[in-house]
């Protein structure tokens, strides 16, 4: 079943990767920063996600991903709902205040779910998430009504958890709940 509304998609990128020392989203794996490896993933599935960053990671991420547009969030340390409504609130702007659609939320830190996860997420109608072993994952498939939640959300810092209430569904993918936090994180992550 094909969702109702446009789907559109996020790539949050804007952590300042603290623990790990360097920025997440310019990591290579076999050569391919992971930002780039994203947007290959979601544009085999016909999505051409808004890349949501630093301005220390603007330029960099924008030479990678020359064809993506990137947003600038201007304050990332707020939180990471901050980051997603500084997405959100450009997407509303480029459609000329359009509303309604779907958001498929793809943290860069996030990058084990396979093309075939992302194309059963874009077929749904409700919030949705993988899971593996009965423990959710990303990205995060949000509604209108969701959507709506974040940009009234007046606390930048609330977790996405405490605004959203997403369905689990089953899915196969090996490395759906890497987090890359520390060097030890990429050992066996492949693009």
């Amino acid at each position: 079943m094909r969702g109702a509304h446009p789907l559109r998609c996020l790539i949050l990128a804007a952590g300042a990767s603290r623990r790990l020392g360097r920025p997440k989203a310019l990591i290579e794996v076999e050569g391919v920063p992971i930002v780039r490896t994203l947007v290959n993933r979601l544009q085999d599935v016909g999505l051409n996600p808004v890349i949501v960053t630093r301005q220390e990671l603007m330029l960099d991420i924008a030479q990678i991903c020359q064809e993506s547009t990137v947003v600038v969030n201007p304050t990332p340390d707020l939180g990471r709902t901050g980051t997603i409504r500084c997405g959100i609130l450009h997407l509303i702007s480029q459609r000329g205040g359009e509303r309604p659609f779907r958001l498929l939320l793809v943290p860069v830190d996030r990058p084990g779910f396979s093309v075939e996860t992302v194309r059963t997420l874009s077929e749904q109608n409700q919030c949705c998430a993988p899971s593996k072993d009965g423990r959710g994952g990303h990205p995060i498939l949000l509604m209108p009504d969701d959507i709506e939640r974040i940009v009234a959300e007046p606390d930048p810092d609330r977790p996405l958890r405490d605004l959203v209430n997403p369905v689990y569904i089953p899915v196969d993918d090996s490395l759906l709940h890497l987090n890359i936090d520390r060097e030890e994180d990429l050992i066996g992550f492949e693009s």
